[in-house]
């Protein structure tokens, strides 16, 4: 069973919060188990987006940790394409979640990334 995305939101706040960056819920998704994409906004007018990986590249040893994939190509990107890839995904899923971190050293804090 996975933690659910509202606990799992709250966690990863209060880690950015550890680590000294600024993390903010744009918007609140499912509390159950809501689809979470962490936008990182370098600051700079570029930023990087994060989402979840395909079920695919799950570990079948660990299958309920959360794994993020870069959802642009282009890692940093402009800021005004991602807020549209963002608006392309509301509109696909009403209940997703975006946490914005803002950290000029462009850290994620999210502990599986898949490549």
């Amino acid at each position: 069973m996975r933690l659910k995305s509202g606990i799992w939101v709250a966690a990863y706040l209060r880690r950015c919060e550890i680590e000294g960056a600024y993390g903010v819920v744009r918007r609140h998704g499912a509390e159950e188990a809501g689809a979470i994409f962490v936008k990182i906004d370098r600051l700079d007018g570029s930023a990087e987006l994060f989402g979840p990986a395909p079920q695919a590249a799950f570990n079948e040893a660990r299958p309920t940790d959360r794994a993020f994939i870069a959802c642009l190509k282009s890692n940093p990107t402009a800021d005004a394409d991602i807020e549209a890839y963002l608006a392309r995904q509301i509109r696909f899923d009403p209940d997703l979640w975006i946490i914005e971190v803002e950290d000029r050293a462009g850290r994620n804090f999210l502990d599986r990334i898949v490549p």
